[in-house]
C-alpha cells in the first residue's frame, strides 16, 4: 500500500535539523512517517480521515 507514496514532504516550519514528520499524498490515502527513520514504519490514513484530522487541528488553534 505504501509503494504509491513517492512524493514525501515536510513542513517548511520544521527545525533546522529537519526532524519532523513527513507526509505523502496519494489518490486515496495519506502516508505519514518519521523523517529520522525514512525506512521505518508508515502510518496510512484514508484521505477523508486525514482531512478530518487537519480540520480538527485548525479548529483547536
Amino acid at each position: 500500500m505504501t509503494s504509491g507514496l513517492g512524493n514525501w514532504r515536510k513542513s517548511s516550519k520544521s527545525a533546522v535539523e529537519g526532524n519532523c514528520v513527513e507526509v505523502a499524498v496519494a489518490p486515496e490515502v495519506v502516508g505519514v512517517r518519521d523523517s529520522k527513520d525514512r525506512d521505518g514504519d508508515v502510518l496510512v490514513f484514508p484521505q477523508q480521515r486525514w482531512a478530518d484530522f487537519l480540520s480538527g487541528l485548525r479548529r483547536s488553534r
